[in-house]
C-alpha cells in the first residue's frame, strides 16, 4: 500500500511497469524539448502576458516539479541546485515575478532538464518503489499537461507550429455531423471507480447523481455554425449574455472568437502563424464559457452539465455498465481519436466515426476541449492528493471542460478527466456541445 497521510491508495492504481514508466518519462521530456527547440532565447522568455508563462520559466519548473516529487520527496534526495525552489515553485513564485528572476540560461535549462530526465529514468531501470511509481506517474502527466499548455502559448504568441505537428493533408469529402441523441438519464455514477488506474483528487469518487433524460448534440458546434451567430450580431445583443459575460465582452472589446478576422474574402482564423479560411466543417475554438454559453441562448439551446456529458460519453445502456472511453475500455488508437498532435491541429466533427460513445456522440475524446455548465467544485468527501495545489485552490472559481483536444496525451485522457479554467479564458484549445433546451 501507498501512504501518504491523506489517503491510502492501493499499489494497483499505479499499473503501468517500470520499463513503460522509464519509456515515458523520456519521451515526455523530448517532447518538452521539442516544443523549444526551434525558439529563440526572446522567444523563450516572451512578452509578459498573464494566461502565459515565459517558456523559459515553465520548462525548468517541469523539471523542478518532477525533482520535487520523485528524487527528493519519494527518494530522499538532496536538491540538484540550492536555487530551484526559489525559481521554479508555482505555488511560491508569483506568476507576474517570473519574467524578472535570475532563471536558469537556455543551457543550464537544458541541462537541468536532462539531469532529471536521467536520473528518474535510472530509478525506473533500478526498480521503482510504490510511493515513486506513483510520483512518477504524476511527474509525467504534469509534464503531459504542461506540453500541451506549450502549443497554446506557442498559438497565443503567433509563432509557427512546431515542427512534429504540421499539418496532416485532410483527407476525403469535409463533413459535419448534425442532429442530437437522446440519452434517457437515470441514476449515474459519475466520477471515477476505485479500480480504475491512477486518476487525480478532483475525479474521486464515483458517487450517484440522477440525470433525468436529455438530447445532446451528436458533434460539436463548427466554425460555420458559429459564424451564423457572429453574422447575426451574436456578440452585440445584450440579451443572448449573462451579466459576467457582457461585462467581459465589452471590457475585451470582443467582437467575434479570438484569432478571426474578416476580409474582403470572408472570415479568416489565425492557425499559429498562419492566416487561413474558416474551415466550416471543423469545430469552433477558442471560445470561452461566457460565448459559448451566449451561443447557446442565439440557437434555442444550452451547454450540457458535466454529467450530462460524462453519462453521454460513457455509459452503455446495453451492457448496462460505463466505460473508461467512450468506445470501450482500450486505450486511445489512430482510428478513434484526435489526440497526441497526430494531425496537427483540429480535424472535421464527423471524423473519427470508430470513437463513437454507445449513446451516438462522436469526438467526445480528443480534437477540442468541451465547456460544460458546471462549476468546477469538490465531488462529495473529496481528499486532497499529495499534489494538493492542483485542484483545491481553484474549486468554485472555474468552470469544467471536458474530453482533451488534439494536443492532449492518449495516456492522459478518460472519460472522466475534468479539466477547468476561469469562464474569461479563450487560448486554450476549446470549443463545446450543446443540449436540445
Amino acid at each position: 500500500m501507498i501512504r501518504f497521510g491523506v489517503e491510502t491508495l492501493d499499489e494497483s492504481l499505479c499499473e503501468v511497469d517500470d520499463p513503460t514508466l522509464g519509456t515515458w518519462v523520456g519521451e515526455a521530456r523530448q517532447r518538452t524539448l521539442d516544443l523549444i527547440a526551434d525558439l529563440t532565447d526572446d522567444q523563450l522568455l516572451g512578452p509578459r502576458l498573464a494566461i502565459v508563462n515565459p517558456l523559459l520559466w515553465e520548462v525548468a519548473h517541469v523539471a523542478w516539479f518532477q525533482e520535487k516529487w520523485v528524487l527528493r520527496h519519494a527518494a530522499g534526495r538532496a536538491p540538484y541546485d540550492p536555487r530551484v525552489d526559489a525559481l521554479y515553485d508555482s505555488m511560491a513564485v508569483a506568476h507576474d515575478t517570473r519574467w524578472d528572476l535570475p532563471l536558469f540560461s537556455r543551457g543550464e535549462a537544458v541541462s537541468y532538464l536532462q539531469a532529471i530526465r536521467d536520473a528518474v529514468r535510472e530509478r525506473c531501470e533500478a526498480g521503482l518503489t510504490p510511493d515513486e511509481r506513483y510520483f512518477v506517474l504524476l511527474s509525467v502527466f504534469h509534464e503531459d499537461m504542461h506540453d500541451e499548455a506549450f502549443t497554446y502559448t506557442r498559438q497565443t504568441h503567433g509563432w509557427p507550429a512546431p515542427s512534429f505537428a504540421r499539418r496532416a493533408a485532410a483527407g476525403g469529402v469535409p463533413r459535419s455531423l448534425e442532429g442530437d441523441v437522446d440519452v434517457v438519464g437515470g441514476t449515474f455514477q459519475l466520477g471515477a471507480a476505485r479500480d480504475e488506474g491512477f486518476v487525480f483528487d478532483n475525479e474521486k469518487w464515483a458517487h450517484p447523481v440522477e440525470v433525468a433524460p436529455f438530447r445532446i448534440a451528436r458533434a460539436a458546434v463548427t466554425q460555420e455554425e458559429l459564424r451564423r451567430f457572429v453574422d447575426d450580431g451574436g456578440y452585440r445583443q445584450p440579451a443572448l449574455w449573462s451579466e459576467d459575460g457582457w461585462s467581459w465582452r465589452g471590457a475585451a472589446g470582443a467582437e467575434h472568437p479570438l484569432y478571426w478576422r474578416l476580409t474582403g474574402d470572408g472570415w479568416l482564423r489565425r492557425e499559429f502563424d498562419r492566416w487561413v479560411p474558416l474551415e466550416p466543417h471543423y469545430p469552433v475554438i477558442h471560445v470561452n464559457w461566457h460565448e459559448a454559453s451566449a451561443y447557446c441562448r442565439w440557437a434555442g439551446r444550452r451547454l450540457p452539465t458535466e454529467a450530462e456529458w460524462e453519462m453521454a460519453a460513457s455509459w452503455d445502456p446495453r451492457a448496462h455498465r460505463k466505460l473508461r472511453y467512450p468506445w470501450g475500455d482500450d486505450p486511445p488508437a489512430l482510428d478513434r481519436a484526435n489526440l497526441d498532435w497526430r494531425s496537427g491541429g483540429c480535424v472535421d466533427v464527423a471524423a473519427f466515426p470508430e470513437g463513437d460513445s454507445p449513446a451516438g456522440c462522436r469526438q467526445m475524446l480528443g480534437n477540442v476541449w468541451e465547456w460544460t455548465a458546471s462549476a468546477f467544485e469538490p465531488y462529495p468527501g473529496f481528499s486532497v492528493d499529495p499534489y494538493r495545489e492542483y485542484s483545491e485552490p481553484w474549486f468554485h472559481t472555474h468552470r469544467v471542460l471536458r474530453g482533451g483536444c488534439w494536443a492532449t496525451r492518449g495516456r492522459l485522457i478518460r472519460s472522466t478527466w475534468r479539466n477547468f479554467y476561469t469562464p474569461d479564458r479563450r487560448d486554450v484549445w476549446a470549443g463545446f456541445r450543446t443540449c436540445a433546451a
